[in-house]
C-alpha cells in the first residue's frame, strides 16, 4: 500500500472567525449610539425617594383637563391657554436664578402626550432665541414608588 506525503487536513479552525464576528460586533455597537434620531430629548430623572429637585425651577403642571399652569402660586391659580405659555415661560426663565436651566414638567398620569409635546415645542421656541450654553432642558418629575 502505498501512502501520499501531502496528507490534508479538513478541519476549519473558527477560532479566528468568532474574534472578527466580536470585533464586528463592538464595532456596530459603538456606531450605533452614535447615530443619534431626530427625536425630543427628554430627562427622565429616577424616582428614588432620597432625590428631589432643585426648589426654584421654573415649573410647568399640566392637570386632567390639559391645562397649562406657568410656576402656578397656591391652589386658586389660573390656568393659561397654550398659545400664551412661551410669554409666561419667558416672563418666568427672567426670574430663574437657580442655574439649573430647567424646567420641571408635572403632568398628571392621564394627561395625553401631545400635550406634552405641544410643551416641548414652546420650549424648543424658547430655546430659539437664547445662546447654545444658555438653553432649558425639560425634565419630567415623578412619584417615588
Amino acid at each position: 500500500m502505498i501512502e501520499l506525503q501531502n496528507k490534508r487536513k479538513v478541519d476549519f479552525n473558527s477560532s479566528s472567525m468568532s474574534d472578527l464576528v466580536f470585533l464586528l460586533l463592538i464595532f456596530f455597537m459603538i456606531t450605533s449610539t452614535l447615530v443619534s434620531p431626530n427625536a425630543i430629548n427628554l430627562t427622565l430623572p429616577t424616582s428614588d425617594s432620597s432625590r428631589q429637585s432643585p426648589s426654584k425651577n421654573v415649573e410647568v403642571y399640566i392637570d386632567e383637563q390639559n391645562n397649562y399652569y406657568v410656576n402656578p402660586e397656591g391652589k386658586n391659580a389660573l390656568p393659561i391657554p397654550i398659545d400664551e405659555v412661551l410669554p409666561a415661560l419667558q416672563a418666568a426663565v427672567a426670574m430663574d436664578n437657580s442655574g439649573q436651566n430647567s424646567i420641571i414638567l408635572r403632568a398628571d398620569k392621564s394627561v395625553h402626550i401631545e400635550y406634552v409635546v405641544k410643551l416641548m415645542d414652546v420650549v424648543n421656541k424658547l430655546n430659539e432665541e437664547r445662546a447654545e450654553n444658555d438653553r432649558y432642558k425639560i425634565v419630567l418629575a415623578t412619584e417615588a414608588e
